[in-house]
């Protein structure tokens, strides 16, 4: 099902953009995060879903979701959206990518 890919907030948005222009780590990084945008473009359920009683207490705070969703960008790197649907259209947003490390700790494994 075909989405529109948001950001969680500007800031994150920001960081993605920054990651462009960065240094050659960063780049692979852009690189990836924009194929899963146009994967989530493509189909919102894509990724795989986080079981809902394993949906950090973070997520559900900060942005207010019920459900959550990972797309692994390579092995190390770990990309988290929800998503949501207005009227007609399905939204995929992104809330945040991070390193497997920073991904088990996040999620308490």
């Amino acid at each position: 099902m075909k989405s529109i890919v948001y950001f969680g907030d500007e800031k994150l948005k920001a960081c993605y953009v920054g990651l462009k222009d960065s240094r050659v780590e960063d780049k692979k990084l852009y690189k990836w995060i924009s194929i899963a945008i146009d994967d989530l473009e493509e189909n919102a359920f894509c990724g795989i879903q986080i079981p809902k009683k394993l949906i950090p207490k973070f997520y559900i705070d900060k942005y207010k979701i019920d459900n959550l969703w990972k797309y692994d960008l390579s092995k190390r790197w770990r990309l988290i959206y929800s998503v949501a649907s207005e009227e007609v259209c399905i939204i995929s947003i992104l809330l945040e990518w991070m390193d497997h490390k920073d991904y088990e700790k996040r999620f308490d494994y």
